[in-house]
């Protein structure tokens, strides 16, 4: 979880190829108005992203359901948010991608193809929430290599 730029789909690609889970973006979920919406440079909200997020939890109870792991790319920027993905699991953990927002604008500037506009990034990082310690967040700085991020995830993830 984080703001667009914090690397959310390379670290959970990483992360997923690493643990020999399945990996899903969670840009996948969203309905073709909300891309249209944030490709057009308006911020999502709350109303556009319910339905988003309950796609997304949906896909975690069938994974969990059939017995396997999966790891999802998913902003996940409120607490509320969190909330509707973990549908009361205790078996779900948050990897919170913290990082400075100057670095972030720098990332976005030079990503490309991407729906998400470099100007809604302070509407992220306006709506952002970091996870609280009841929420058990795994952090790892993204001012590292991928390697290093994936390594401090195992570890924090194994104790």
């Amino acid at each position: 979880m984080g703001v667009s730029g914090s690397g959310k789909s390379t670290i959970a690609a990483a992360l997923a190829a690493r643990l020999q889970w399945t990996f899903e973006d969670g840009d996948r979920f969203h309905p073709a108005s909300n891309v249209e919406k944030m490709r057009a440079g308006h911020p999502l909200s709350d109303e556009d992203r319910w339905p988003w997020l309950e796609a997304i939890a949906d896909e975690i109870g069938r994974v969990c359901k059939a017995g396997g792991h999966v790891v999802i790319a998913c902003s996940a920027l409120k607490h509320a948010y969190r909330d509707v993905l973990l549908r009361g699991r205790d078996d779900v953990r948050f990897v919170f991608l913290n990082g400075d927002q100057a670095l972030i604008a720098e990332r976005l500037a030079r990503r490309k193809g991407h729906f998400m506009p470099p100007g809604l990034l302070d509407s992220q990082f306006k709506t952002l929430e970091p996870p609280e310690a009841d929420e058990r967040p795994i952090t790892v700085s993204i001012d590292a290599p991928v390697e290093t991020i994936i390594i401090d995830i195992i570890a924090q993830l194994r104790t």
